[in-house]
């Protein structure tokens, strides 16, 4: 009889299959051990995404070129400062970086902001160079960034002409090392100009129009050019071709809204003036458009526009447009002075003594909701730090002063500060005929208090110049 081999009673199983099911129980427990911890976050699966994409230094460069030509200037120079996190010894990137930050310096209203910026784009050039003595790019980004620093209000007379000489020297070298580049050749064109060397800054942005007629910076730099000697009009062309090559920056469209706004100011007739003020308000207004597109909260597009309105004599409008730019930028002393000027022209001169005080002395929360005529319910205020006194702010000043004497009565007297500002003025320029005709006439108020009984009702702050504010040119220049 055959029997089978699986039916046989008194086989014994080999050992090895013993194992094996053992081994197997043991797989499977662990498995589920595992899962459930996974289940639990206790353990991290090795098949699941990093949390945080690692990106590389190109994907920032890229991304920080996008921006800035889509007008994110703040944005574009973050994506720069990553890429230079990434790659510290890239000089091309710390180029661009600097470059970047030296335009974004055009887009704050005070001095200190400015200074602080260049500061920061001065640092990055001059790491460029350290690590790319012999790169062109770097030498020629380095002498831009000097030329915009070399600002007297920023630097002081002797600082700004030491810098100015060295940013000359940076865009020589440049060329020196590639007679091609055209930008340094751009720069140093725009150095000729503040070196008032108009003929030899023609001939050199000519070249560069030449060499390249598709660059936004070469129509930057020939208008800049033209508008140093009062060809205002063909600047706006200028201007024009800039933004067409570079949409969405809006300091181009600020800087040719402020040549319609010159033409305005210098036109004979008010009829003749009327349609250049409508064209400065329409670029103005096609900045304010690119920023809420972007996301942007800029004050400067609504403070151009509020000096144009002022110009017309539209000091309602112009007063609003900025209470705006003071919503975004609510602790900025600067927006404050404006504000005092508008209201100053208006007539308004209780209300801008506020304003002023914000501007100059600097306020507390509660009062800088009294400058801007009360702020909403919920809204506590911000606090407000003066602006040191320079040839940007002495009209603030003056003015501040000349309406605390204007105003002062026996019972109501403001004049121990109006006589502190003006003395201040008085000290800082001593040699400036108009503020010191202001000055004085500021002073004479005070001391007739002090031998009449009252001042005439009727008295109005009369400063011998009217204070205007003129558009900073690019750079601070």
């Amino acid at each position: 009889m055959r029997v089978s081999r699986s039916l046989a009673p008194f086989e014994v199983k080999s050992a090895g299959n013993i194992y094996r099911l053992f081994f197997l129980v043991v797989l499977i427990l662990a498995g589920l051990w595992f899962l459930r911890f996974v289940s639990q976050g206790a353990i991290q699966s090795p098949f699941a995404p990093t949390p945080t994409p690692t990106r590389s230094a190109n994907s920032f460069l890229l991304e920080a070129e996008a921006r800035f030509t889509a007008g994110d200037l703040q944005g574009s120079i973050q994506a720069y400062q990553e890429a230079a996190r990434l790659e510290p010894q890239n000089a091309h990137i710390l180029a661009r970086l600097a470059r970047v930050q030296t335009y974004a310096s055009a887009l704050v209203t005070t001095d200190q902001e400015r200074k602080a910026r260049l500061e920061e784009a001065l640092a990055s050039a001059n790491k460029a160079v350290e690590l790319a003595p012999e790169n062109s790019e770097a030498h020629a980004v380095r002498a831009f960034v000097l030329d915009w620093y070399a600002n007297p209000v920023l630097v002081g007379e002797k600082q700004a002409q030491a810098y100015l000489t060295e940013a000359e020297q940076e865009a020589v070298r440049a060329l020196q090392l590639d007679n091609q580049n055209t930008l340094a050749l751009v720069y140093y064109a725009e150095i000729l100009v503040d070196q008032q060397k108009w003929t030899q800054a023609e001939r050199y942005i000519q070249q560069a129009l030449e060499r390249a007629p598709n660059l936004m910076d070469v129509y930057r730099v020939y208008a800049y050019v033209l508008e140093s000697q009062g060809a205002y009009k063909d600047a706006i062309q200028a201007y024009d071709q800039a933004i067409r090559l570079a949409p969405n920056l809006t300091f181009l469209y600020l800087r040719a809204g402020a040549n319609y706004r010159r033409l305005g100011l210098g036109a004979p007739k008010p009829e003749q003036a009327k349609p250049l003020y409508e064209e400065a308000l329409r670029y103005f207004a096609a900045a304010v458009r690119i920023n809420e597109q972007i996301g942007v909260r800029d004050p400067l597009p609504y403070l151009s526009i509020a000096k144009v309105y002022s110009q017309m004599g539209e000091y309602f409008i112009a007063g609003r447009n900025v209470l705006k730019a003071l919503s975004f930028d609510p602790s900025n002393p600067d927006v404050y002075g404006q504000l005092g000027i508008v209201y100053f022209k208006s007539r308004n001169y209780e209300g801008s003594i506020p304003a002023f005080k914000c501007a100059v002395r600097g306020c507390t929360a509660q009062e800088s909701c009294e400058a801007r005529g009360g702020c909403a319910e919920g809204e506590t205020g911000v606090a407000v730090q003066g602006l040191p006194l320079t040839a940007n702010t002495v009209v603030y000043y003056y003015t501040y002063g000349s309406v605390l004497a204007a105003l002062s009565r026996p019972r109501q007297n403001y004049c121990p500060e109006a006589l502190q500002v003006l003395g201040e003025v008085k000290a800082a320029f001593p040699n400036d005929p108009d503020i010191a005709g202001i000055v004085a006439a500021g002073e004479a108020i005070c001391n007739s208090l002090g031998t009449t009984s009252s001042y005439p009702s009727t008295a109005t702050p009369t400063p011998a110049v009217s204070p205007t504010l003129t558009p900073t040119p690019l750079g601070g220049r």
